[in-house]
């Protein structure tokens, strides 16, 4: 004969002795101090953490005073703690010769914690295109899905599910157009030889977003026919490249035929390679310095020439 006594759960010493009090402050977050071997990476972070100058002024800074503003990380499966916020601290403690670092650990999903990573980024006051444009793009990701999932009501990024469109609310966070975040969630196409051209601003961003529509295999060529023209392409040489791609008649000829015409901006300026003017300077000048002296000479030049017109 089965039992008809109901399962009885008895309480935990500890809850039992325990205050209210207390158990309320057990659920509060908590900074840690966490090993910096026990931090790992974002993945796929957008963002890239140099060894630059900041980064050096950070890293004396954490010398002296240590991480003033703990980082966010959550609960890594494999072990350890994935950082969510604080990449740039972290390398900074690193440099600055520390072992461990202030940390919130959280217990986030993938989209909360990519939403809160991108923010706390996003705030910076230089960041390059690539940076950007990922940025977007993983935040824009994340939005939809919380968006999909019909229990929640996305606070991480302000509203509930009102029928409202994530790029809609992305571009009131950010501060710029619908037509712009796409744009630059576009540059993600690009293969990452072009990118880093657009983050040196050795390829405008007009002309990188028309040809973030070429396929991959023709990009790769665009490379190709760059180098062996020695030039990049221009707004409208972009678009003509987008066209013929999209009609399917883009050929790398003809990519070096249109990389190899004369620009406007071409027709006033004078090139002189770094082997032409070599002979002229010792072994020891860079590129750099040779510039700057060929300045300093055509200035002394110019106020020569000014004053032999006043006599």
């Amino acid at each position: 004969m089965k039992s008809s006594a109901k399962k009885i759960e008895l309480a935990s010493v500890d809850d039992l002795f325990s205050t209210e009090e207390g158990r309320q402050d057990a659920k509060l977050e908590k900074i840690q101090e966490i090993p910096l071997s026990e931090l790992h990476p974002f993945k796929n972070h957008p963002f890239k953490v140099k060894d630059d100058e900041a980064m050096m002024e950070t890293a004396d800074s954490i010398k002296q005073y240590g991480v003033l503003v703990p980082a966010i990380a959550r609960p890594d499966p494999e072990g350890g703690y994935e950082l969510v916020a604080g990449h740039r601290r972290h390398r900074a403690s690193e440099l600055a010769e520390k072992e461990t670092m202030p940390v919130i650990v959280r217990n986030l999903d993938d989209d909360a914690a990519t939403i809160i990573m991108v923010d706390s980024n996003l705030q910076r006051e230089s960041l390059l295109p690539s940076e950007r444009a990922f940025a977007y793009k993983m935040k824009l990701d994340a939005m939809k899905h919380q968006g999909e999932r019909v229990d929640l009501t996305c606070a991480q990024v302000g509203h509930k599910l009102d029928g409202k469109k994530s790029r809609d609310i992305l571009a009131e966070q950010v501060g710029q157009s619908k037509n712009q975040i796409q744009r630059y969630i576009r540059l993600t196409e690009l293969i990452p030889e072009l990118m880093d051209m657009v983050d040196e601003k050795k390829i405008a961003m007009n002309p990188a977003y028309e040809l973030s529509f070429l396929r991959k295999e023709e990009q790769v060529d665009l490379l190709d026919a760059m180098d062996s023209e020695q030039a990049t392409p221009s707004l409208s040489q972009a678009q003509r490249l987008k066209k013929y791609s999209q009609e399917g008649h883009l050929t790398l000829d003809m990519m070096r035929v249109i990389m190899g015409e004369e620009k406007k901006s071409d027709l006033d300026r004078v090139t002189f390679t770094s082997d032409t003017l070599r002979k002229y300077f010792p072994k020891s000048y860079t590129p750099q310095r040779m510039q700057e002296t060929i300045i300093k000479l055509l200035e002394a030049w110019q106020k020569k020439r000014q004053r032999d017109q006043e006599r």
